[in-house]
């Protein structure tokens, strides 16, 4: 079976050493800063560089192309097994974390969910809450992206395994001929706008590290903060501006900056009528939740109500999960609700999480088409995303991975309430973790952590992580006969 799926296998091994190479910035950090936490870091470091080496020795340089099963399992333990090398330096340095919670930890950073165990952030070392941040900013566009960047360095394309990573509607697409251009590409627009959210967080008030490790956040769409009260530690209006800004740019289509950078013009935000739609349906529920909760007095006016909800619905909206208040004092609809825009938001080719903008609208014309045929059965009704006509293959796709996502809350959500968990933190953490967005509601609340829940439900948590960064198809398909059939 190894020999199958050898070039995976390989190339995995070859990440899982520049992974350690990775990890060398918080190891400096920590020595440059004299944080105490270096120990842990020469420790993870060394087990996993040679754990990679090792892996990619006995393997061995395989000269064959990926086929695509072998790109889908190299994907999936690409997510799986680097989240437990990420959280060897959180195990090791921090004493009373189990390895359940550590790898919770590690999968939500590098998943950039922002689901947290954590609690005494401030007090962490600097080196600690940078690597955790880091872990975001790596995963954000993600490492997939990142290794098909490298892939022809070492004898591979990269083709399959983008398509294995991005199972949605638009996968065939490509923005320059060549698709390691295009990786390379959609990295350097996100360098130039995680250094521009950093210079202006700095500029707005905060220290050079919380600038740089919330940049980090931000522009993975993560949540971790290096305070326990998020952003709200900074009680600041310019702050949160920046936040909203940057959290709306990295929850648009990165190949839409790339041909706005490459161009040089705005034409193309005019030009992606998905980000029409994010920006739209955002707009209109913050006005909408600005007076629906402003008759509720839980703010002095109207201008702080609007404040709190616009923070709050672009960052649950986008996946980001940073919080500025206890959103738990908003009636049950109102927190529901931001949580709902968390499930679907977000653009495609975005470091967004949940369905997607472009899936959502789809299935809307879907719905349109079928009422419309109900009425006049033998009418030529077609669905169509802006002037492309959505063919009919991509429209069951869509529907089996909705089938499939509604599914994946139902039975998770369940689990959960088996374990004697509320209905109310079961469903939140579950579609919280599945779309990738951090809080949930009650018991994993923003003013609350994970650390709440057991083991077996934190593993559930986990395993939604995984399923929700990957699209639930690419790591379903590893769970059928026919995937291990020669």
């Amino acid at each position: 079976m190894f020999g199958r799926f050898a070039p995976a296998l390989y190339v995995l091994g070859v990440l899982i050493t520049g992974f350690g190479f990775l990890m060398m910035v918080p190891l400096a950090i920590s020595w440059l800063t004299a944080d105490g936490a270096h120990g842990a870091y020469d420790e993870a470091v060394l087990i996993t560089i040679l754990s990679g080496l090792l892996l990619s020795f006995f393997i061995g340089r395989q000269q064959r192309e990926m086929r695509v099963r072998e790109s889908f399992l190299l994907v999936a333990l690409i997510w799986a097994i680097l989240p437990a090398f990420g959280a060897l330096p959180l195990y090791l340095h921090i004493d009373e974390l189990t390895w359940t919670d550590a790898y919770f930890e590690a999968v939500s950073g590098l998943t950039a969910t922002g689901a947290t165990v954590l609690s005494g952030l401030d007090h962490l070392p600097v080196s600690i809450n940078f690597w955790r941040t880091f872990m975001h900013w790596v995963g954000g566009l993600g490492v997939v992206v990142l290794a098909v960047a490298i892939l022809p360095l070492l004898g591979f394309g990269g083709r399959g395994m983008l398509k294995a990573e991005t199972p949605g509607p638009m996968k065939d697409s490509k923005i320059t001929p060549r698709i390691t251009e295009t990786a390379k590409g959609l990295w350097v627009v996100y360098v130039i706008l995680t250094a521009a959210c950093g210079i202006s967080l700095y500029s707005v008030g905060m220290e050079p590290w919380d600038a740089m490790m919330h940049a980090f956040s931000v522009m993975g769409l993560g949540g971790f903060s290096s305070k326990d009260a998020s952003v709200g530690h900074f009680a600041s209006l310019d702050i949160e501006l920046v936040v909203i800004f940057f959290a709306l740019l990295a929850g648009i289509n990165f190949s839409t900056h790339f041909l706005a950078f490459s161009q040089r013009s705005l034409r193309a935000y005019l030009a992606d009528i998905e980000a029409h739609y994010f920006l739209g349906i955002l707009a209109l529920s913050i006005l909408a939740l600005s007076i629906y909760l402003w008759p509720e007095a839980i703010y002095p006016d109207f201008p702080t109500t609007l404040r709190y909800v616009a923070f709050h619905s672009v960052s649950l909206a986008t996946s980001l999960g940073f919080a500025t208040t206890d959103y738990a004092q908003w009636p049950l609809f109102g927190q529901l609700w931001i949580l709902f825009l968390g499930s679907f938001v977000a653009c495609s080719g975005s470091a967004g999480g949940g369905i997607k903008m472009m899936r959502a609208v789809v299935l809307y014309k879907q719905v349109s088409r079928e009422l419309t045929r109900a009425m006049h059965p033998r009418g030529l009704q077609t669905v169509r995303f802006g002037e492309t006509v959505i063919p009919d293959h991509v429209l069951h796709a869509i529907l089996g991975f909705m089938f499939i996502y509604v599914v994946s809350i139902v039975v998770m959500t369940l689990l959960m309430v088996a374990t004697r968990l509320d209905i109310i933190t079961a469903f939140s953490a579950v579609v919280a973790c599945l779309n990738n967005t951090g809080p949930g509601l009650n018991l994993v609340g923003p003013a609350s952590t994970y650390a709440v829940l057991s083991d077996l439900q934190t593993w559930v948590c986990t395993w939604a992580m995984l399923l929700g960064r990957l699209e639930i198809f690419t790591l379903l398909v590893l769970l059928t006969p026919g995937f291990w059939r020669r």
